[in-house]
């Protein structure tokens, strides 16, 4: 199979076209002709690599993979070859005590897709059974592989550790960004107002079609916090949806 891979960490560089055999799906995994695989942050930072980073070489980064089911491990059931899957890009135990309480990122053997194990930007991956979600052909491949990192992040933001309830308002920063964008449609499922912070008009209009109820262009109003005391009538917003770092502490 062809396979974007590197040999060795550092610079764009090192990504190579390789052409490397096929995935063998073990016996609890599926193997998966990929259809469409996410690009993230993370998948930079693998490259680059960093100390104590241990990873298979050649090494195939990506891990948001839709695809195909191929062939299925010999004690896979519930799974036909031909069908359109989501792989979970976080992949954990499945029966330890984190995992049964439902914070599998908890798990001793929790891992990413594309960072201990092989990834999707090649033909072929393979993945567990347990971590395949089946998807419809409502959205096309590429958009389904754009979800999972940027949802799975926004829905522990705001109901793992916020607990947002409905009525409540929250602010989000970074509308323009996927976990940004992806918080707005979270909060709003929610039943929250949502006021949402962005550096260009184009991307605070996106954020409105997405349905946020208040947005502020924060490199023409640089003081967007006070602007959000207005909104609020000075009571100030339940919960902060921070995800960008120390810029938006001190407000």
């Amino acid at each position: 199979m062809k396979a974007i891979a590197f040999t060795e960490h550092g610079d764009l560089n090192v990504l190579q076209l390789m052409q490397l055999s096929d995935p063998e799906p073990a016996a609890d995994e599926v193997l998966i002709k990929v259809e469409a695989c996410g690009l993230n942050h993370l998948d930079i930072w693998i490259r680059q690599g960093w100390q104590g980073l241990s990873v298979p070489m050649p090494h195939i980064g990506g891990c948001e993979v839709v695809g195909k089911i191929s062939a299925l491990g010999k004690n896979v059931s519930g799974w036909n070859v031909g069908e359109h899957v989501l792989v979970s890009p976080g992949q954990s135990c499945g029966g330890c005590e984190r995992c049964l309480e439902g914070r599998e990122s908890l798990c001793p053997q929790f891992s990413v897709m594309g960072t201990s194990r092989q990834g999707g930007f090649a033909e072929f991956t393979t993945a567990p059974a347990r971590e395949l979600l089946r998807i419809s052909d409502t959205w096309q491949p590429e958009e389904w592989a754009a979800t999972p990192l940027v949802f799975l992040t926004a829905w522990h933001m705001l109901v793992g550790r916020a607990n947002v309830r409905k009525g409540e308002t929250v602010l989000i920063h970074a509308a323009g960004s996927g976990v940004g964008s992806a918080g707005i449609q979270v909060a709003k499922h929610l039943g929250a107002t949502v006021m949402t912070t962005a550096g260009s008009d184009e991307k605070l209009a996106k954020a409105k079609a997405l349905g946020a109820d208040h947005v502020i262009n924060y490199k023409t109003t640089p003081e967007f916090h006070k602007e959000v005391k207005k909104l609020t009538n000075g009571r100030g917003v339940d919960v902060v949806f921070e995800h960008i770092g120390p810029a938006t502490w001190e407000k």
